[in-house]
């Protein structure tokens, strides 16, 4: 067993322990015989409104107003009793509906009925659970439920009486309160920020707390310096994570400036870095990559979030601290998982895909995908998604290149399954060459177990229309031989549902067939091709059948797998001219 799995061990037990002792102390202090100052501040008033920018349907104001809460997925609808005592269809739904953010719906439909409605819906929430829910009193759905509440204050209070108006505010504050002191027991890291950024909020739009804006801009400072690395991207290596933050950093600076309170320079920082991995994880046609536990790209948002992008510049090709690639040539692009297992405390949405890539080509189709996350029913897929057998890259015995905790204890203690092991040592090293852009690849996340290093090395064609890869397969040691007699592989390409494959008759070879009609053929003359069944789970739709291309071998008696990807012009003739397959691309040492 390696040191660094011992160590990893050891700081698990260490994040549970502690993880216990804050829960503890957040429910003491979080007790309702401790939730009120002992000096009364005066708050009677809601000084700004911060801008929601999610995008808000009315159509779904006339179901909700006739009783019909669709949620994750899950549909639950009224039969005379208030929304807030039927029992929940799952948990994902109920931190919905206690989360208040469907408010923008009606906010929407923008009528007397429907401002009549939300007012009858949060009365019914504060009389039935404003005094304590288990759910929603956890810190992540009050977080968003005071967020919600802000953005939608002009809703609710409009044309309200004195009496609703009071107890509105009475428990916004003492929801606020409640935070001050939990909040550290929010999950780390989307959940932890969205704390800090409801305090912010609440100190910046409730009358007389403003003398909370020092301590909660301290807060959120603290967590920006956590999460938000160098280059823009989040701690947990999770594309969607970069989207949630940001539809919240946004109206916040907002609110600042609203204020004439002058944002704080770590903010505007982490919004100036975190603009550009937006670009940086798009595809030609328009979708976010699918690593770490993003799902479908919420499109509206992301053209929300692009449209505040002042620079609409090139987005760089090099990640180093997020650990990703892009590399971009005639319109197609490549985006490459390069990167080790996050901290403990921040993978528990973690995937093993190391060395998985997607691509897109130059006319803007999706072709090689990884498998995703869908957006309702997580639980039921998860442990599949985050295997490396659900990303476009190789596999050894059927297992995966990190471990995942799946035990229930640390699940209910942790808030979900975090990672050990995986690789350890991640090498990248990149060419621009007159004939394309050169990836040289590397990872150890199956050294400690198979004695096998995973080589990829992959060339972008300058036109975009060909890619050509090879994966190798090493000794860990250093040696020629691998020694290990467990050397099974498989490298798979998984393909986007809207691409219809064909195995060709040589069985060295797939034809795929874009949605525009554009052809274009994977080949691997040396090895034997299998077309298999696999499942896209980043649909907006939910998940989808697809197909995946599959080599299979021994390590020992193949040491590489060399193929290629290449668009066909309508003659049957390949765009690019084929290399020798014993030519052996010159890719950087």
């Amino acid at each position: 067993m390696s040191r660094g799995y011992v160590a990893n061990h050891a700081k698990l037990s260490w994040l549970l322990a502690r993880g216990a002792v804050r829960r503890l102390a957040g429910r003491v202090n979080g007790h309702p015989f401790l939730r009120w100052p002992l000096v009364p501040f005066k708050t009677d008033r809601l000084v700004i409104a911060p801008q929601d920018l999610r995008t808000a349907d009315a159509t779904r104001a006339a179901e909700i107003y006739s009783g019909r809460f669709a949620f994750a997925g899950k549909v639950v609808v009224c039969d005379g009793r208030s929304i807030f005592e039927m029992e929940p269809p799952s948990e994902d739904w109920a931190a919905a509906l206690s989360g208040f953010g469907w408010l923008r719906h009606l906010r929407a439909a923008d009528s007397a009925i429907t401002r009549a409605n939300a007012r009858a819906l949060v009365d019914e929430w504060i009389a039935l659970q404003g005094s304590w829910h288990a759910l929603a009193w956890r810190p992540d759905v009050l977080s968003r439920r005071i967020i919600s509440w802000l953005s939608q204050s002009t809703l609710l209070l409009q044309d309200a009486d004195v009496r609703f108006y009071r107890r509105f505010l009475r428990s916004l504050v003492r929801q606020v309160r409640y935070l001050r002191h939990t909040a550290g027991d929010a999950h780390r890291g989307v959940a932890r920020m969205q704390a800090a950024i409801a305090l912010s909020y609440a100190a910046l739009c409730i009358a007389g707390q403003a003398r909370h804006v020092k301590a909660t801009t301290e807060r959120l400072k603290q967590e920006i310096d956590r999460q938000i690395l160098a280059d823009g991207g989040h701690v947990s290596r999770d594309p969607a994570a970069i989207i949630e933050i940001l539809l919240e950093f946004l109206p916040l600076r907002q609110a600042f400036t609203s204020r004439n309170i002058a944002p704080p320079q770590a903010l505007l920082n982490a919004i100036d870095r975190m603009m550009p991995m937006l670009r940086f994880f798009r595809h030609s046609e328009g979708t976010f990559a699918h690593f770490n536990g993003m799902g479908a790209t919420p499109a509206d948002l992301l053209l929300t979030l692009l449209a505040y992008d002042e620079t609409r510049g090139t987005p760089v090709s090099n990640a180093p601290h997020s650990a990703y690639q892009r590399v971009a040539a005639g319109g197609g692009v490549i985006i490459i998982d390069t990167g080790r297992v996050p901290p403990i405390e921040m993978s528990l949405d973690a995937h093993a895909g190391c060395l998985s890539f997607e691509f897109s080509s130059p006319k803007q189709s999706l072709i090689i995908v990884n498998c995703g996350m869908p957006a309702t029913g997580r639980e039921n897929w998860r442990q599949l998604a985050r295997a490396t057998a659900a990303h476009s890259t190789v596999t050894f015995n059927d297992t995966s290149s990190a471990r995942f905790v799946e035990m229930a204890m640390f699940r209910r203690m942790l808030g979900g399954a975090p990672m050990l092991g995986g690789p350890h040592s991640v090498s990248v090293a990149r060419e621009d060459r007159p004939d394309g852009i050169a990836l040289r690849l590397a990872h150890d996340g199956y050294a400690d177990r198979f004695g096998v290093v995973h080589e990829r090395r992959l060339l972008l064609a300058a036109d975009g229309a060909r890619l050509d890869g090879e994966d190798r397969f090493l000794a860990a040691d250093g040696g020629g031989q691998l020694r290990t007699t467990q050397d099974q592989f498989a490298a798979r390409f998984h393909l986007h549902p809207a691409v219809k494959a064909t195995r060709l008759t040589d069985g060295h070879g797939v034809m795929l067939m874009m949605p525009n009609k554009d052809v274009w053929t994977f080949s691997a003359q040396e090895n034997r091709v299998e077309l298999e069944d696999s499942v896209y789970l980043a649909g907006s739709e939910g998940a989808r059948r697809t197909a995946q291309i599959v080599i299979h071998g021994q390590a020992r008696r193949v040491p590489r797998v060399r193929w290629s990807l290449q668009q066909v012009n309508t003659s049957g003739a390949a765009t690019a001219a084929r290399r020798p397959q014993e030519e052996e691309p010159r890719l950087p040492l």
